[in-house]
């Protein structure tokens, strides 16, 4: 009951291509599309420029002695 059989998908489109037309609805096919194909290249773009993460670990280890001097009460020097 809660899911719909092959007769039912195609009122559906026949009333949608009642209403929209079918010039309309192969716009909105091509529109659609395009507009996939620009969100995937702009992934793969995205993913391509972006360099590899490097860790500086001298910041790290800078970062890690100021804080156990914070934690004894020394000033930073």
């Amino acid at each position: 009951m809660g899911s719909l059989s092959i007769w039912h998908w195609l009122i559906v489109l026949l009333i949608a291509v009642l209403v929209f037309g079918t010039k309309r609805l192969s716009s909105i096919g091509t529109d659609l599309g395009s507009a996939v194909k620009g969100f995937r290249k702009a992934m793969s773009d995205a993913d391509q420029d972006e360099p590899p993460r490097q860790i500086n670990q001298q910041s790290d280890a800078d970062f890690t002695e100021k804080r156990q001097n914070e934690a004894a009460g020394k000033k930073p020097g």
